[in-house]
């Protein structure tokens, strides 16, 4: 029974302003109380060159790390992985050559503190020229 004919019902209706605000200032809030963290990092973009390839120079030392983590300098395996051991192969194999580069031939699969006592040893031997052979990709 409906005793208020003369009556119309209001429809509810969203007041959408009011939502628009709320949602304006925890936009405003999120935006002030996040912090923006900046990653120091360098991108590197190496250049590509179809230039043959030089024959080996007399002034290189090549040291491959194998995936089991053996050494050799120039072919010539070392009985240990010890950096002053490393380091004196390197000496001995750069002898009074003029600013030899070491080239570290890593197997893909060998362990990352390897190379890094290559490097380390390489430091110890005053050799500051160090380079890493690739090779590339079959398509």
């Amino acid at each position: 029974m409906n005793f208020q004919r003369g009556r119309h019902r209001e429809e509810p209706e969203i007041n959408l302003i009011a939502m628009i605000d709320v949602l304006l200032v925890i936009l405003i809030f999120l935006m002030i109380s996040t912090t923006y963290s900046k990653f120091s990092g360098l991108e590197i973009n190496l250049p590509t060159a179809d230039a043959p390839q030089n024959k080996e120079q007399p002034n290189e030392i090549n040291v491959v790390v194998t995936a089991a983590g053996e050494v050799l300098v120039n072919k010539a395996p070392l009985g240990t992985r010890d950096i002053g051991t490393i380091a004196a192969a390197m000496k001995r194999v750069a002898g009074s050559g003029k600013d030899p580069v070491v080239i570290i031939n890593a197997d893909a699969k060998a362990a990352h503190q390897s190379v890094i006592d290559v490097m380390q040893a390489a430091q110890q031997a005053g050799l500051s020229h160090i380079s890493f052979a690739t090779q590339q990709a079959q398509r």
